[in-house]
């Protein structure tokens, strides 16, 4: 079963491949056919960093339009489906920035991750998309992930939520594989205490 996976995965990065140097020749319908095997993933990932299907629209629309002008540059270093996230998060990355609303710094993340074991707080037993599935809690995980600054939504989104490995995270947000380990680390901490405040005040027993 993993080997015909495997081969299918393979066939899929060489379809996508042989799609790209057909567009990178003046082919649009070879360019229309991977906006169609692509774009679910990209307004997802752009709903997800920004939490309104307008901007999620607004960003995967930006993000195909740099993608066709910038198509010549694209030298298969990385697959083209990663240089697309790299563009959508880019383009996510600089609306969050310019976001209203009250985040936890930067300071203050790295703060907690230095002491946050010395207090309870709820172990991450279950997986954050199945918190994102339980209505009770959605809300509060979805405003804690908000919360968190742009650079550290960005990789847990990338790595707990979308579930892309460390390597093709670190390259679609050009920074090293430790820089993610730790982003990723820090997040998780903080919305783990989060969710403890949740169980703590619902008289939920923290494990």
């Amino acid at each position: 079963m993993k080997q015909a996976g495997s081969s299918g995965d393979m066939a899929g990065r060489n379809g996508e491949a042989l799609l790209v140097e057909k567009a990178k020749n003046g082919d649009t319908k070879a360019f229309e056919d991977l906006i169609k095997m692509t774009r679910g993933k990209i307004y997802n990932l752009g709903l997800r960093l920004l939490r309104n299907k307008d901007d999620a629209a607004d960003i995967m629309q930006e993000t195909y339009i740099s993608a066709y002008k910038n198509l010549p540059k694209f030298k298969g270093n990385s697959s083209f489906s990663t240089w697309l996230y790299r563009i959508a998060t880019n383009f996510a990355l600089m609306r969050m920035r310019k976001e209203e609303g009250k985040k936890i710094s930067e300071e203050q993340l790295k703060e907690l991750s230095s002491h946050i074991y010395n207090t309870a707080i709820a172990d991450w037993t279950l997986s954050p998309t199945t918190y994102l599935k339980q209505q009770e809690l959605r809300e509060i995980m979805e405003k804690a992930i908000a919360s968190l600054p742009p650079k550290y939504r960005a990789v847990f989104i990338l790595r707990d939520i979308e579930g892309i490995p460390i390597a093709e995270v670190s390259n679609i947000l050009s920074i090293s594989a430790s820089a993610v380990k730790t982003r990723t680390h820090r997040s998780r901490l903080y919305l783990r205490e989060k969710l403890s405040e949740y169980f703590n005040n619902s008289g939920e027993r923290v494990r």
